[in-house]
């Protein structure tokens, strides 16, 4: 199992380490990149072409501003993109947002929220666990835990309002 990371920008990074820790977490390897759609073009284009080659099975795109670069693998790839819009300084991560979201017929990308870095880590490890089984019951584990600590956080609000 091997997602692809690829941030278009190392002043990414801070957002892209959050879904690598989610993918360590569950256990899935990651391979961790800087290949921009506007000013290495030809790079993200031939990565994308040989990712599957490579042993990638899903990719996570990061990217801000223009946030062009999920299309541009999506447009080369049949494997799985999810787009993860950072936050930028022109539009909050709108520009971003949109320019992830708003795909042509025939180029999907799956998007998660601006900056929304773990539920990218997520995704790729919901995708994997079509195929790994082991990834459904660490899965089922861990949303087991989400709701364990919600409940925890309701009875500690009660205790302390009623």
């Amino acid at each position: 199992m091997k997602v692809a990371v690829v941030m278009g920008s190392i002043s990414d990074i801070d957002i892209v380490k959050k879904t690598v820790k989610v993918l360590d977490d569950f256990q899935v390897g990651s391979e961790v990149r800087v290949i921009s759609a506007h000013r290495t073009p030809f790079e993200a284009i031939e990565f994308a072409k040989n990712a599957e080659e490579n042993g990638i099975e899903v990719i996570i795109a990061a990217a801000g501003k223009a946030a062009h670069l999920a299309g541009v693998l999506a447009g080369v790839s049949t494997l799985p993109i999810i787009g993860l819009p950072i936050k930028s300084s022109t539009m909050d991560g709108l520009d971003s947002l949109l320019s992830v979201v708003q795909m042509p017929k025939g180029v999907p990308v799956a998007t998660v929220a601006i900056n929304g870095a773990e539920n990218a880590g997520i995704l790729a490890v919901q995708m994997l666990s079509i195929k790994y089984d082991g990834l459904k019951e660490k899965l089922k584990k861990y949303k087991e835990q989400m709701a364990r600590e919600v409940s925890e956080m309701d009875k500690e609000v009660v205790n302390k309002l009623n």
